[in-house]
């Protein structure tokens, strides 16, 4: 008999979607997914951006004209939020080089302004320049009906649902709009899900008792994302996104709140972030802030990261920027000799402190609903929307 997420106490034994043998080895994305929460001191936000639109909204279609035609709901530490109408918030992901099929992402664009960030190019399906991604944040409206209803549908049963694929879910426009909230709160209704949160917040920690309530009747891992210890460093290449440490003392709270938590250290960056004594202490932090799992992946560039990320190099770290479009030549991946040799670092790393390769299932999590698992070891990619 099939069975699927209910509201009643019945527990749902879910369906498995035949995953290929090459998704179980992948990364849950190729970088760190750009997210947080808090302006910390000297941190400030760009001014409000001109669009870059070329055509009146009457000639646009699809997510463009209504992005277009959005209303603007109001305008805070120079950041533009608007309200987005949408007909669904689960995303399919169709990518065979991603170990998940849906996504969700409560915002469109990360007010965190990560110099790296490969998800500007979402911004383009709204004919919008990618440099306004960090400024006009598009706000997903009546996100927990919508979930609601997204939730009943027969297709998502039994598979797994990733939260902040390409904008941050506890980004600041999260305290004033609580879309990532509003989700969690019809999720924890339910029984019987797969659910996996990324985060570069610490913002995350105070939804500590909602993610609980999921983890006791599903399966739940929260992902925070630290590129690096170094506060300084972190700010030059994070400049709105929670300090380092503020993101592992999150983890330590939800740990000790029975909640399944890791640390990605994604992306490392080649020359930045990749030093002998750097990974270390990361993986370390991790260790004694109580993380179950270390999940790394080398820089992977999209074009419409390129300009801004080399813009960064040129002013801050000019002999690294002529290293970077040699190996890079304007997008894409690190050579594989460079990725083979941080993978057996980091390796070498977890075996050191005790941590898994990958997330796993919570401890909480009932154990006659059976779950999907993912492996999440190798670099992979991630998907739009």
């Amino acid at each position: 008999m099939a069975t699927y997420p209910i509201l009643r106490q019945q527990p749902a034994t879910l369906r498995r979607r035949p995953v290929r043998a090459e998704e179980t080895s992948l990364t849950l994305f190729p970088l760190a997914v750009r997210h947080g929460d808090c302006e910390p001191s000297g941190a400030s936000a760009p001014p409000p951006a001109e669009s870059r639109r070329t055509k009146p909204a009457t000639e646009l279609v699809g997510i463009a004209r209504l992005a277009a035609t959005s209303p603007r709901a109001e305008v805070k530490r120079g950041t533009e939020y608007f309200l987005l109408p949408v007909r669904s918030i689960l995303n399919e992901c169709r990518s065979e080089r991603v170990p998940f099929r849906w996504t969700v992402n409560p915002y469109r664009g990360c007010e965190f302004g990560c110099r790296y960030c490969y998800a500007r190019y979402t911004h383009e399906y709204m004919e919008l320049d990618g440099s306004e991604f960090e400024s006009k944040i598009f706000v997903k409206q009546n996100a927990a009906a919508l979930v609601e209803h997204d939730l009943h549908s027969e297709k998502i049963w039994g598979e797994h649902i990733a939260i902040g694929t390409a904008t941050d879910p506890y980004q600041p426009a999260e305290r004033e709009f609580h879309a990532t909230r509003s989700i969690l709160e019809r999720m924890a209704e339910r029984e019987g899900l797969s659910v996996s949160i990324t985060t570069k917040s610490d913002q995350v920690a105070k939804d500590a008792d909602l993610l609980r309530k999921i983890s006791e009747r599903s399966s739940l891992t929260v992902n925070v994302t630290v590129t690096t210890v170094r506060t300084r460093l972190a700010r030059m290449l994070e400049p709105r996104a929670p300090r380092p440490d503020l993101r592992l003392a999150a983890v330590r709270k939800l740990r000790e709140a029975g909640i399944a938590a890791g640390v990605f250290a994604m992306p490392i960056l080649p020359g930045l972030t990749d030093r002998d004594e750097d990974l270390e202490k990361l993986a370390q932090a991790a260790k004694e802030a109580g993380a179950l799992w270390f999940g790394a992946s080398v820089l992977f560039l999209m074009p419409s990261s390129w300009k801004p990320f080399m813009e960064f190099l040129e002013a801050k770290f000019p002999r690294l920027a002529a290293r970077y479009r040699d190996w890079y030549r304007g997008y894409g991946y690190a050579p594989e000799d460079y990725r083979k040799q941080i993978g057996e670092r980091v390796a070498k790393l977890r075996r050191k402190y005790g941590l898994g390769s990958r997330p796993v299932d919570g401890e909480t999590r009932p154990q006659q609903s059976r779950q999907l698992q993912l492996s999440w070891d190798k670099g992979g990619t991630s998907c739009q929307l």
